[in-house]
This record gives C-alpha cells, sequence and structure tokens, in this order.
C-alpha cells in the first residue's frame, strides 16, 4: 500500500483476565507493529493521534491511529527508515526519524516530507539490537531541539538540530552515545547514555558541562539501564537491574531509592507523579508504583504476555569485559509508556504471534 493509505479501525476492547483492566488492541494485521521506545511518547499532547510502526507493507513505515475515528493512516513509504529513530512533536503537527543518513520530518496533515539535515554519517547506528544500536532520538519539550546521534568512522558524534531551520551543531564525538533524552523541565539538558559499563552522562545542549551523572559500582558489577527523567525534579532515574529503580539529582547528585522490584523500563508520567514499568525474570506484568514516596510499592495493571526475548537479561552484568552478542529483539518488549494525561499505558505485545499495539486504561480507584 502507498503513503496516505487509510485504514479503517482495528480497535478492540478486553479486559484483563487477572486484574480487570481494560485493555484496547490497536492493531491486528499479520504484521509487526511496535510503538516508539519506551522514553519517547507515542502521542502529542491533545491525544490526536497515536504514532507507531507497521511492517503490514512489507518494511517498517510510521503510521499513526487517529484516535477520534481509529482509522489507521500510513505515513511514510521508504525503503531506509530507522524504526527507532521515531519521534512525533508534541504539538501533533510533525514525526521526526532519521532514514538513510539523514534526518526528516514529515508533516502529519499533509505528508510531506523534509529533509532537515544529511549527516553525511558514515553509518547512523552501531551493529546489534540494543542502546547505540537502536538508533533513538530526542526532541525538546518545546519541539524546537532535535538530537541525533551517528556515527563518523568510529567514533560517536551527538548533533543537536534546529527543527526550523535544519541548522545543526555537532556538540559532542566520543567512543558511544546511545538513548537521547531531553529534560522535561530544561531544554538545555539532555541526558545521554555512554558505554554499557558506563552509561550516566548529562550535557548541555551547547555541548557545555558534558559530564558523568552517576558511575556504576564496579565491584557489585551493578547493572545500571533505562535511564529517564522524572518530570518537575531534575532528577534521572535509572535502573539498577534487577534491584529496582534509583534516581540521582543532575543538580545535586543526591541519589535515593526508587523502588526495588524487578522494574525492567521504567518511566514516569508528565506529571512527575506515577510511574510504569514491564518486568522479567520473572515477568509479573506491568506495574505502576509511586516514584516519591521512597517506597514504590508496586500494583499490577496487566499482563502483557510478551515474548520478552533476550535470555541475557537473566544473570549478571554481562558487559563487564567488553561487547557481547545478544538476541534481543526489541519488538518483544512491551516497553510500556504513558498517555499525555496520563490515563492510558501504551505498550506492545507478540502475545497473538504478531507484535501489537495495546493501551491499557488505569482505573484510579
Amino acid at each position: 500500500m502507498a503513503k496516505g493509505t487509510v485504514y479503517g479501525p482495528e480497535s478492540r476492547t478486553f479486559y484483563d483476565r487477572c486484574t480487570g483492566t481494560q485493555i484496547r488492541q490497536v492493531t491486528t494485521a499479520s504484521a509487526l507493529h511496535h510503538h516508539p521506545f519506551f522514553i519517547i511518547p507515542a502521542y502529542d499532547n491533545a491525544m490526536q493521534r497515536l504514532i507507531f510502526i507497521s511492517y503490514r507493507t512489507g518494511t517498517a513505515q510510521i503510521f499513526a491511529e487517529e484516535r477520534s475515528t481509529g482509522e489507521l493512516r500510513q505515513l511514510t513509504e521508504r525503503p531506509d527508515l530507522s524504526e527507532w529513530s521515531v519521534h512525533p512533536s508534541r504539538d501533533g503537527k510533525a514525526v521526526f526519524f532519521t532514514a538513510g543518513t539523514s534526518g526528516w520530518k514529515v508533516d502529519l496533515e499533509t505528508l510531506e516530507e523534509h529533509e532537515l539535515v544529511n549527516f553525511a554519517a558514515t553509518t547512523m547506528q552501531d551493529e546489534g539490537m540494543v542502546a547505540a544500536a537502536m538508533g533513538t532520538t530526542a526532541l525538546s519539550h518545546d519541539s524546537r531541539w532535535w538530537a541525533v546521534r551517528f556515527n563518523i568512522g568510529k567514533e560517536s558524534a551527538l548533533a543537536i538540530v534546529d527543527t526550523d531551520t535544519g541548522k545543526h551543531d555537532i556538540i559532542l564525538r566520543r567512543d558511544s552515545i546511545g538513548h537521547l533524552q531531553f529534560c522535561p523541565d530544561d531544554s538545555n539538558l539532555l541526558y545521554y547514555a555512554g558505554p554499557l559499563t558506563d552509561r550516566v552522562w548529562i550535557i548541555h545542549r551547547d555541548g557545555s558541562g558534558n559530564r558523568r551523572l552517576y558511575a556504576q559500582n564496579v565491584e557489585k558489577n551493578e547493572w545500571i539501564t533505562h535511564e529517564t527523567w522524572i518530570p518537575g525534579t531534575r532528577e534521572l532515574a535509572f535502573v539498577d537491574w534487577p534491584r529496582g529503580v534509583r534516581c540521582v539529582n543532575a543538580d545535586t547528585g543526591v541519589i535515593r531509592q526508587v523502588t526495588t522490584f524487578n522494574a525492567w523500563h521504567a518511566i514516569c508520567n508528565p506529571a512527575g507523579t506515577r510511574m510504569v514499568a514491564d518486568t522479567n525474570f520473572p515477568d509479573i506484568g506491568i506495574q505502576t508504583f509511586d516514584p516519591r514516596d521512597g517506597a514504590g510499592e508496586p500494583q499490577t495493571l496487566c499482563y502483557p504476555n510478551a515474548s520478552s526475548i533476550g535470555a541475557h537479561w537473566n544473570g549478571p552484568f554481562p558487559y563487564a569485559g567488553g561487547p557481547v552478542h545478544v538476541y534481543a529483539p526489541q519488538h518483544t518488549h512491551p516497553h510500556p509508556s504513558f498517555s499525555p494525561d496520563g490515563q492510558h499505558i501504551v505498550f506492545t505485545s507478540d502475545r497473538s504471534g504478531y507484535a501489537q499495539i495495546y493501551e491499557a486504561t488505569i482505573n484510579e480507584t
């Protein structure tokens, strides 16, 4: 099918057998689907659209569910899309993505694609399935600045792109640059993942202030991963797998415990009052918890029944001796994430045999 094709609604609603949570299955086609990586919003702020990737045409393409009608609309038709680079703008006007060696945005009304920048990169992402190999990007909360990583020879580079003009500056070159996320309270501050043995770094948008925010405890063989900001606090949360979630204040360096269960991919709602996480080894379902009280007592929202492939997670930190090959197809992971209004959790599950998009409704009572 071609770009602009509109598919009828595929949405169906059911209830989790164990928790009673209402779940809406958004896609049903016999193809792989997934929403953006958990640190990237899947919706615009007004929740007009839910953005996702679908392989129903044979290759990875960007789609949108028009939430008012349930119709699914194909937004791209290209052979070189980097599927985990996709980042919707919060104003609902565009979706940013990388394809080939360029950064693009597609207008959600006209579907016109505009090449913002060509990085002339060696490659846009590393080989593999995790971290820097995913090629995730970050958009500031005012949608003015877009952070993109790419490779220059054997080095990783971090560029900040002006989304109005396409002008860009390379603010950092180093050995490894992975997942990126702007601080929700400061468009001049962003987090990035360094090497797997030294992940937690922050930098200012102009390239100043590049520094390690948290150092892995080598003696304990800590597995530090899946970092994300807690809105309203300037705290960066991180998973200490499988011992729970901690966070560190970007200004004071103060560290505190958030929760102690085996949270895997954990992220906060826009209000900073609730977090959600999937779980693995064992999979005890998608959990929500309070990031503020120091206890983080988990409450089961639902059971995604995803295959969550990645045997390396069932053991100690595997990268202490250097890079290792892992098999962890990301579309098999739930990657739960909040809607802007905090009332829904979007996740991916291959429970049906194909990875599909689901949306769970939070019951506040």
